[in-house]
């Protein structure tokens, strides 16, 4: 009986793994996550293991300030009522495009706020629709003639609103040869129409990008001092 000549059976693996693999480009596979399970982490660009904490945190920490202040109100006043918010939109001054994300964030953003107790929002289709009416874009209502006409506007529709709500997504990166951190920083800027005094409430997350694993367990060697 002769015996495999073990170059011969090496070649014999390698051409069925080629074949395989092309019999297989192309085809996708995909699973459901399951809540319990982790986000899928974004390989070149921020995903929903970035966005997901950035609008929970600065909502929750938004919120939470305005829960603050009617306790030390004491419900007096125009405290007895939530603020009226008008959330006029998501601006991305980010390094990075956000696609379909930005309709998402929009949207997680406002529903967070709508099932809050603290705030009252107005809704988005008013909004936009108030917008469209008076043809202005979110950063020309600083214009004291533009927010007289808006406001008007939202008068008509029945939906008057006490504070402007502005977000804003950036970034920032820091380089180490092949590899690179970005830092995303979500805030959320209240901002009252009647007397213009602003707050803000933010949140960050730190995100590192390797061009290769072994980069990324030397960087973060868990050993290393």
């Amino acid at each position: 009986m002769m015996r495999a000549n073990p170059v011969q059976a090496f070649l014999c693996l390698a051409l069925m793994i080629v074949v395989i693999a092309s019999g297989c480009r192309g085809r996708q596979f995909a699973h459901v996550l399951k809540d319990s399970q982790q986000d899928v982490v974004g390989t070149h660009e921020a995903g929903a293991e970035t966005f997901n904490p950035l609008v929970e945190q600065a909502v929750g920490s938004l919120l939470a300030r305005q829960n603050q202040a009617v306790d030390l109100a004491g419900f007096q006043g125009d405290m007895n009522r939530p603020k009226r918010i008008c959330f006029v939109g998501l601006e991305n001054r980010s390094s990075e495009e956000l696609g379909d994300f930005y309709d998402q964030l929009y949207q997680q953003i406002d529903t967070l706020l709508a099932n809050s107790e603290e705030v009252e929002p107005i809704s988005g289709r008013f909004v936009d629709a108030g917008l469209s009416l008076a043809r202005l874009q979110p950063q020309e209502l600083f214009i004291p003639a533009n927010m007289q006409e808006f406001s008007a506007i939202m008068q008509q529709q029945g939906q008057p609103f006490d504070y402007l709500l502005f977000g804003t997504l950036t970034s920032g990166t820091t380089e180490s040869n092949a590899d690179y951190q970005r830092d995303y920083l979500l805030t959320l800027e209240l901002i009252d129409v009647r007397t213009g005094t602003s707050e803000k409430e933010s949140a960050k997350v730190r995100k590192g990008y390797h061009k290769t694993a072994l980069g990324k367990a030397i960087k973060y060697n868990p050993f290393r001092r």
